[in-house]
Parts: structure tokens; C-alpha cells; sequence
């Protein structure tokens, strides 16, 4: 949890792109419970930015999904609370304005490659971080003059300047990381479309919803360091990170579609007892010996942080079978 004296405050943040699945509610459940077993506050925000992936519908059903395990939240997109509209396609006037404060303070410009000259790029040996390739400048060094120039032809993104600097951080999972500040190039923190990006929205956040701990999957472990260098740019406080491991299929790929019916829509259609599902999380997080029936209620007292996982979790067809077979 945090060191700071800042009163405990936590978050799930979903996207609306698709159905919640298994892995989500995986680090759903953990995220409730790590707030809940320090008698926090938690905060459910609907992460709908990317407005041609976002689909309503599917903002409802996450909702539905997430009350029908037994999680509840203090603050949302449902129930209000005092650091909404708790749905980040009703912030956008946040980002602007902390866009606003970055280039005053001269840590953005503007950016007009397109795609096919990023892929080009990424052939050439600038290196690549997990995001992606570096990028490698191409606009950084351009004149006013040039970039005036160039706009008369392209609506162009805006990048955040980065600097040569090692960033050092403690997860809570993942123990001390190190990174060099400067391996995935400048990066973009509002797009040529003018979407803003995720690193910028989640630091605007979670600074004004006044977050202490974020948990969430291991996927954006390699986020932190970009959210830290915006964080320090805004002059804003930063969260305790924990970053708990993926669901893997047999295959190796992350959980999907394709590994059968993992999404919590199917097991509610098939009448899989919530219970079931949690005890079954549970037991994987190693807070169990076997997967057992509990509610999420019965399992704040069992919530360790320092006993989950750190490894990826390998869905095996016996594994899966335990969760689906007859509640």
C-alpha cells in the first residue's frame, strides 16, 4: 500500500471495448480488495477515450458484470461522487488544460510523421521499448518556421519531450524497477485525430480523483515509467504501483476469445455462481489453498498483497474446468 499519509484511495478503470473476461475480473477483484482491506476508497472509472473502440452498451454490461461478483465501488460512473464525471470522454477539458500547462512549461511539440515514416523508422536500429519502437526525433529539432509549414499540410500529434534519466520505482509485485527514461523515444500524448493518450488521461485522473494505489495488469508495468516522467512535469504526486500477472492460454498468448468461455457474460449464462468465481481467483492469488465458494466480502480479511504472484498464469484446460464445471 502507500507510504504516504494521503487517505487510502483506489481504482478499476476498464475500457469499454469489449466484455470483461476472466483476467479482468482478476484484477478487478484484487484491485477491490487491496482498497477494501485498508478500509479505503474505491473509485470504478469508465476509460471510454478511445471513442472509436468504446461501445455504451458494453460500459452498461461492465457495470452489471462487476455488481452481479459482488464488487461495489464508492465512487463511479453510476453513483457520483465529489471528482467525477467519472467517464473520461466527459474530462476532456481536464487533458486540454493539462496539455496547456506541458507546453507552457516547453515540454511538448508538435509531431507530423505519419504512420508509414514510424514503420520505417522502426527498421532502423533506434531500439524498441515494450510499446514499440523508439521513436526516433524525426520533429523534435524542427524550426517554427518548419513546423508552421508542415501544418499547412497535416494536423499533427503532440509529443512529450523526454530526457536522458533513469527512473528507478518499487511495484508492489514486480519489486524495484529500472528504466531508462529515454529508451522509447518521445511519446505521444495527444494524437493527430486530437484523442489524447492514455499515459496523459490516466495521470490527470488519478491526480484529481486523488488516487494512492493503483493495481492493474502487468501489461502497463512498462507505462509507469512515461506516467512518472508526466507526473513530475505536472508537478503532481504519484500513486504506489502494483502490477499483478496476465492469464495466459495454453498457447502462451494472453486469454482471449479463442481459449473458450472465459468472459463473465458466458459463465452467467451458463449460471456459474459468482461465488464460485471469486473462490476460484482466489485460489489462483495463492489467498487460498483450493478453490472454494466465497463472496467477495469473506475474502477482505484474506487479502495479502505481498503473498500474490508475480509470474504469468498459465490457463491449463483442468484449471479452466474448475471454474466451469457444475456450481
Amino acid at each position: 500500500m502507500s507510504q504516504n499519509p494521503r487517505p487510502v484511495r483506489g481504482r478499476f478503470a476498464p475500457t469499454p471495448s469489449g466484455e470483461l473476461h476472466i483476467g479482468n475480473a482478476w484484477t478487478a477483484l484484487l484491485s477491490w480488495l487491496q482498497i477494501r482491506s485498508a478500509n479505503g476508497t474505491f473509485i470504478l472509472r469508465m476509460e471510454d477515450i478511445d471513442a472509436q473502440r468504446s461501445r455504451p452498451h458494453l460500459a452498461k454490461q461492465i457495470l452489471d458484470d462487476l455488481y452481479w461478483l459482488g464488487l461495489d465501488w464508492d465512487e463511479g460512473p453510476d453513483v457520483g461522487g465529489p471528482f467525477g464525471p467519472y467517464t473520461q470522454s466527459e474530462r476532456t477539458e481536464y487533458y486540454e488544460h493539462a496539455l496547456s500547462q506541458l507546453d507552457e512549461k516547453g515540454y511538448l511539440y508538435r509531431c507530423f510523421c505519419s504512420r508509414a515514416d514510424l514503420l520505417a523508422a522502426a527498421r532502423a536500429p533506434h531500439g524498441l521499448s515494450s510499446e514499440g519502437p523508439a521513436y526516433p526525433g524525426t520533429c523534435r529539432n524542427l524550426s517554427s518556421e518548419e513546423a508552421a509549414r508542415k501544418a499547412l499540410e497535416k494536423e499533427p500529434s503532440l509529443r512529450f519531450r523526454v530526457g536522458r534519466e533513469r527512473l528507478v520505482f518499487r511495484d508492489g509485485i514486480a519489486g524495484t524497477q529500472t528504466f531508462d527514461a529515454a529508451a522509447g523515444g518521445d511519446f505521444i500524448v495527444r494524437r493527430a485525430d486530437r484523442m489524447i493518450s492514455y499515459q496523459l488521461a490516466v495521470v490527470v485522473d488519478d491526480h484529481m480523483m486523488h488516487i494512492t494505489d493503483v493495481l492493474r495488469g502487468a501489461d502497463l508495468l512498462d507505462s509507469v515509467p512515461r506516467q512518472l516522467l508526466l507526473y513530475k512535469a505536472l508537478g503532481m504526486e504519484s500513486p504506489s504501483f502494483a502490477h499483478v500477472p496476465l492469464f495466459m492460454g495454453p498457447d502462451g498468448k494472453r486469454l482471449a476469445k479463442r481459449h473458450g468461455g472465459t468472459s463473465l457474460a458466458a459463465l452467467r449464462e451458463s449460471r456459474t455462481a459468482p461465488e464460485r468465481v471469486i473462490g476460484w481467483l482466489m485460489w489462483l492469488a495463492g489467498l487460498l489453498p483450493e478453490p472454494e465458494p466465497l463472496s467477495a466480502r469473506e475474502c477482505v480479511p484474506l487479502f495479502r498483497l505481498d503473498k500474490l504472484p508475480s509470474e504469468p498464469i498459465v490457463m491449463t484446460a483442468d484449471m479452466l474446468s474448475r471454474l466451469q464445471g457444475a456450481s
